[in-house]
């Protein structure tokens, strides 16, 4: 438990600082365009323009950062509070100032929200817009003389001890050395504060001296990555095979490194791959010479391309570090995935089987807690979250909104980083592993974890729970049987599904003058059977009337309750056509199945009634079904 608190409290810590980095990556992508295009080496030198760079690395891209930071505490009174004070870090130091806009922004956005917690209810009325302005402007005055005397300097010196040490390293010959901390630190969500606070500065100095840098392709390089996905593409299964062929055009041409990280946590021991794959590259940058004239954001193959200096050898360079990343990473990956152990593989087929056919997570997936909650009532925003916000939450985003699209729902469905969620939020997606991190920050909210963006069973369940928000009970049925049947599983016998739903169970084109009628067919043919005793049947009565059994798309599940089971013999069920349909409570109900659990070895026929039902073009058939084993067939097509 402590080693899990102190990995959400890391990736927290990832997750600010990169908050502060992602959404200006736009400003970070022009200062480089301009730096590729218009310094002595670029694609077509031009002394006026060129001019632009300088300022743009040394005011605009600090401040935006600092600015970005002191909002993140406290709205835009800490953003204006946090550029005050990014400025005379600014000014304080001889180097770009990205690591002290880190520092400096953050502290000036928690000062003035403290302020304003301490005089909150006592300024008199009138004098709310004095106080305001001159207690920001005060306390970033102040704050950026803090930052010119002292984090400015600090900085620094703390750049200038890191650039001698990368200077040994590359002396040394052991730069690729640093891949064992930069491609762990990436799946922490680390790698913003690494890249642009450490690496950028160092290798902008470079820049000036020598015109280029490799410093920026440590952490930029999509090789290592890319390896991990292709090995998946060949050695994977189940849906993490089937959606890396996406995620590495996203990964490789986008530059989303993240969305390569749910596949490196599903196998830990890859991170071995992805950093043998970094040292390769790391390697070959050293030996052949390679580097960039600007950081590459983000870090996809193409972006690589526009900041590489124009000189072949350096196009040879770079390329060639990216090419021997992703086949080190890829024979790496591929020799793990194929040597794992088999129960692994196995528990992570029969999870996903559960999950395909309960159109949800399954317990054994060990994801959602138990503490989930309802889903809300009259929802109006889908949130997806990640990190930053920017990268694999805007694509989930865009699979979920297609959906609610086709659904004819207005929801609005939009992507953030988990920093930024509104205390209002209603239902909140994320990746399995921020989970936690959402979950701090809004914990009233309806959340749902999915193994990767691109593909997962929650879309699809999600949409018909809101759409059909009473066959939400169904699968509540289910995930009961599951928790009151699994515990003890090596003593359950093993239950046919022939033996829970027999032909002669199944009754056509049925008549009923009262729902309380059908339920009482429904138990009498359980009882006969030999499922059930006999007071079962008044306690599926009684179960209806406390809650309504109907579950929507014209289905009712009548079952006993929770006191009743001690009256169930053996797992069964009968299946009731009803093609005029009954009223269960102002409901129409055309098909009926009555239920009797024993021990959780109903659950699996159970799962497959949940998703068949779900749609109505398979109501459609059973209530047409001429046989009862074509009632049967179809609910076997899980």
């Amino acid at each position: 438990m402590a080693q899990s608190n102190i990995k959400v409290a890391v990736q927290k810590f990832g997750n600010f600082l990169s908050s502060m980095v992602m959404p200006n990556i736009s400003a970070f992508i022009a200062w480089g365009l301009i730096t590729a295009l218009f310094i002595p080496t670029g694609f077509i030198p031009n002394e006026s323009l060129a001019k632009m760079v300088d300022p743009m690395v040394t005011y605009l891209l600090p401040i935006l950062i600092g600015y970005t930071g002191g909002k993140l505490v406290h709205e835009q009174r800490g953003a204006v509070v946090g550029a005050i004070a990014t400025a005379g870090v600014i000014v304080g130091a001889d180097i770009p100032m990205f690591l002290g806009a880190m520092i400096i922004g953050p502290l000036g956005g928690w000062v003035i929200k403290k302020f304003d917690q301490m005089i909150e209810g006592k300024v008199r009325a009138g004098f709310e817009m004095l106080v305001n302005n001159f207690s920001a402007g005060i306390l970033g005055g102040l704050l950026a003389i803090l930052a010119f005397l002292a984090v400015g300097p600090a900085v620094s010196t703390l750049t200038g001890l890191l650039v001698t040490g990368v200077d040994w390293l590359v002396g040394a010959g052991l730069l690729p050395l640093t891949s064992i901390l930069i491609e762990p630190a990436k799946v922490l969500f680390l790698n913003n504060a690494i890249n642009h606070g450490v690496l950028s500065p160092i290798g902008i100095e470079q820049v000036r001296e020598a015109g280029n840098s490799m410093l920026f392709l440590l952490e930029a390089n999509p090789g290592p990555g890319i390896g991990v996905l292709l090995a998946y593409m060949f050695f994977g299964k189940g849906t993490a095979k089937r959606s890396a062929p996406g995620a590495g055009i996203i990964h490789f041409f986008g530059g989303i490194h993240e969305i390569y990280f749910p596949y490196i946590l599903m196998r830990p021991l890859l991170f071995i791959a992805v950093i043998l794959g970094g040292m390769g590259g790391v390697f070959t940058l050293v030996l052949l010479g390679g580097g960039l004239t600007a950081p590459s954001s983000p870090g996809s193959i193409i972006a690589i391309i526009a900041v590489t200096p124009q000189s072949a050898s350096f196009y040879i360079a770079n390329i060639a570090a990216v090419l021997v990343a992703a086949a080190i990473s890829f024979i790496a990956s591929s020799f793990i995935l194929k040597t794992g152990k088999e129960t692994d593989d196995d528990i992570e087929a029969a999870a996903k089987k559960m999950q395909d056919m309960k159109g949800k997570k399954s317990s054994v997936s060990n994801v959602l807690t138990e503490d989930q909650g309802a889903l809300p009532d009259n929802v109006s925003k889908i949130i997806f979250a990640c990190d930053a916000g920017m990268g694999s939450s805007a694509m989930g985003a865009s699979l979920l909104r297609k959906k609610v699209k086709e659904a004819e729902m207005d929801i609005a469905v939009t992507n953030m980083a988990i920093s930024n969620l509104p205390s209002d939020a209603q239902i909140v997606i994320t990746q399995e592993e921020l989970t936690p991190r959402a979950k701090s920050k809004v914990p009233n909210a309806y959340h749902i974890s999915v193994d990767n963006f691109l593909s997962s069973p929650e879309y699809d369940k999600l949409i018909s729970e809101l759409k059909f928000p009473a066959n939400s009970e169904l699968h509540e049925l289910v995930d009961d049987a599951e928790e009151n049947g699994t515990d003890n599983s090596d003593e359950q016998e093993t239950v046919k599904d022939d033996d829970l739903l027999r032909p002669e169970n199944v009754f056509l084109n049925q008549e009923f003058a009262n729902k309380e009628d059908a339920i009482r067919f429904a138990g009498r043919v359980l009882v006969d059977a030999g499922y059930v005793e006999e007071s079962y049947i008044e306690a599926m009565i009684e179960r209806d009337n406390i809650t309504s059994t109907f579950m929507g798309n014209d289905v009712a599940i009548p079952h006993g309750t929770e006191e009743a089971k001690k009256a169930v013999l053996k797992s069964g069920f009968t299946v009731l056509q009803v093609p005029n349909g009954v009223d269960f409570d102002g409901q129409k109900v055309r098909l009926i199945f009555g239920i009797a659990g024993k021990d959780g070895t109903h659950l699996e026929i159970l799962s497959g009634i949940a998703v068949t039902c779900s749609e109505m073009e398979n109501i459609e058939k059973l209530v047409s079904a001429k046989t009862a084993q074509e009632i049967i067939d179809i609910l076997g097509k899980k």
